[in-house]
């Protein structure tokens, strides 16, 4: 068995080849000019495949086996996992129970106009032990606080695989509040013969413990913070150097978790539940930029610093589709998918010459304390999250709109201007009254926010200032280093993290995993700027801006061990724009 060979020699290899002056075309000054521009991607057939009406949430399976254990059950087979915190007292034993098979798809169509090819997803194991075809976007979870999920993952990618990508694993789960074995650490990547650098060793499948809990379990008590909840999550491939190429190829999906308050059942009879549109009308898209050579068939430059932008967007694994909906409410959960395109999203007619408002209600996942009505843009930047309710009652049947990005962007640095008509990514058709009455509805009371101190006197500040040093992404000037925390944080305590980007020409979505932090404030060239009305609730990404510092409040709570902070322009990550940070 061999133990990180593949990736070690590559990170070896990319940091002598960035930093040498014999390769200059992977090189970039400090502030230099953009990429050379690529060769367009074929021409695509609009709006002929059409997503399906309904999102179905995936299927537990009665039992695994070999049964889940604490410890890592490596006799079977399992990879060499940390032990699972506080398993007993979070019920592990009682956990709803799915399994995962991580392998190639040969036969998946972006668009019509381009041939069949391979994507990597995830096959869900059926209540009978089937075992599918690899789909992507994976599928969706819908889970519940209190509720504790075990995952277990099988990876049957192709060991002698050829192209970007790498056939090892690390699934992470953003953002719940998961403990640090089963967060999905870039570092714990996998497969049957080999394993990360912080992973003791390989393995057959690997189980993650999501026990849905809210942060604050040793504060709050019970399940923890109710104020603390989450609703959109998604989980995605975190591998060390190769996640931009590994969720390029399709390893990313939704996890969806509700509470008594956002219950998933718009005709809830509890007093308390919000009733926002459910089932049928709840529906998660994912948007991801990609590009094809003139065969068709997917790219992407996984040694360039810069990375290759996506001229063309997919949404759910599909390149301009249509979604058929009924007369009524919808809440529809946009995501960012990455690699490293940036979206701000227009609801248009047809004739592309009128915007319609919605509500929006959440971002990054969380719910915002008071709906923000009459909104027309939903801003994304990689990772970020955006819900909103879309009334399509107030159209006629027949009606065709557009969901379209009017942000331009040129490189992967980062957006430019936002200029209209923009690019149409989904078509959608109001085609039919819905079979009952829509009894859904957007209070004007969503989450109560969980409070911050008043006065900040005394907590303790980190600077992380993220640019460009030398042709090479860092952190405070340094490399990713996977064995060396760069913070100490005791279980409890608090701090403030400053987030700097001192750069004019590129923008960095920051992840920090494990904790909701709020931002506090915010400058630009030094000078306070307003923190925008969708950013004022719980985040877990960052958008630093050109010359922007941005201050995050973050508590530590209830799980020990090691997590990441990265910019989730996964180009930017996958070349060394990390830092590993411990609880102790």
């Amino acid at each position: 068995m061999k133990k990180h060979t593949v990736q070690t020699d590559r990170r070896d290899f990319l940091k002598v080849a960035l930093a040498a002056s014999a390769a200059p075309m992977i090189l970039t000054s400090r502030k230099g000019s953009a990429q050379e521009p690529l060769p367009s991607s074929p021409p695509t057939i609009p709006w002929v495949q059409e997503l399906p009406r309904s999102i179905t949430p995936v299927n537990t399976v009665s039992a695994l086996s070999p049964a889940p254990t604490i410890d890592a059950n490596t006799a079977a087979g399992e990879v060499a996992r940390a032990t699972h915190q506080r398993f007993t007292e979070l019920h592990g034993e009682n956990a709803r129970l799915y399994e995962f098979t991580v392998k190639p798809n040969d036969a998946w169509v972006f668009n019509p106009a381009y041939p069949p090819q391979t994507i990597w997803g995830f096959a869900p194991t059926a209540p009978d032990g089937s075992v599918g075809d690899a789909v992507t976007p994976g599928p969706v979870f819908n889970a519940r606080y209190g509720q504790p999920i075990i995952l277990r993952l099988r990876n049957q990618l192709p060991a002698d695989h050829v192209g970007f990508g790498t056939p090892e694993i690390s699934i992470h789960l953003h953002n719940l509040h998961t403990p640090s074995e089963s967060d999905g650490f870039p570092g714990d990547y996998w497969s049957a013969t080999r394993s990360g650098p912080t992973l003791a060793g390989p393995g057959q499948f690997k189980d993650h413990f999501y026990p849905n809990v809210y942060a604050g379990l040793d504060t709050f008590g019970g399940i923890g913070d109710p104020r603390e909840a989450l609703g959109t999550l998604w989980y995605h491939d975190h591998t060390m150097d190769f996640t931009a190429p590994n969720v390029l190829r399709g390893l990313a999906g939704y996890y969806l978790i509700f509470d008594d308050l956002d219950s998933g059942d718009e005709r809830d009879p509890s007093p308390t539940a919000l009733r926002l549109p459910s089932g049928a009308y709840d529906y998660t898209l994912i948007f991801g930029d990609r590009r094809f050579d003139s065969t068709g068939r997917m790219v992407f430059d996984q040694l360039n610093p810069e990375g290759t932008l996506g001229d063309k967007i997919v949404v759910n694994g599909k390149i301009e589709p249509v979604l058929r909906v009924d007369r009524r409410k919808y809440r529809l959960r946009f995501l960012n998918g990455g690699p490293s395109r940036f979206y701000e999203i227009y609801l248009q007619n047809a004739a592309g010459n009128a915007v319609f408002p919605f509500t929006y209600i959440a971002n990054d996942g969380n719910l915002l304390p008071n709906p923000l009505l009459n909104q027309v843009r939903v801003r994304l930047g990689v990772a970020e999250r955006g819900d909103i309710v879309v009334d399509f009652s107030r159209f006629p049947i027949g009606t065709e709109l557009y969901l379209v990005n009017q942000l331009e962007q040129t490189d992967t640095r980062g957006p430019g201007n936002v200029r209209a008509p923009g690019t149409r990514m989904l078509k959608i058709i109001v085609d039919r009254n819905p079979a009952q009455t829509d009894v859904s509805r957007v209070p004007s009371f969503l989450r109560t926010l969980p409070p911050i101190p008043a006065d900040f006197t005394g907590v303790p500040v980190r600077r992380w200032v993220f640019e460009r040093s030398g042709g090479l992404w860092t952190i405070n000037g340094e490399l990713f280093q996977v064995g060396s925390p760069r913070a100490t944080i005791q279980k409890g305590n608090a701090e403030i993290w400053e987030l700097v980007n001192p750069e004019d020409g590129w923008q960095h979505p920051v992840h920090i995993h494990f904790e909701e932090g709020r931002i506090i404030g915010k400058t630009r060239l030094g000078v306070s700027v307003p923190v925008p009305a969708h950013e004022r609730g719980r985040k877990d990404v960052y958008v630093l801006g050109k010359d922007e510092m941005v201050r995050v409040y973050l508590r530590f709570r209830d799980f020990s061990g090691k997590y990441p902070m990265h910019c989730h322009n996964t180009i930017h990550e996958d070349h060394s724009m990390m830092l590993r940070w411990d609880i102790v």
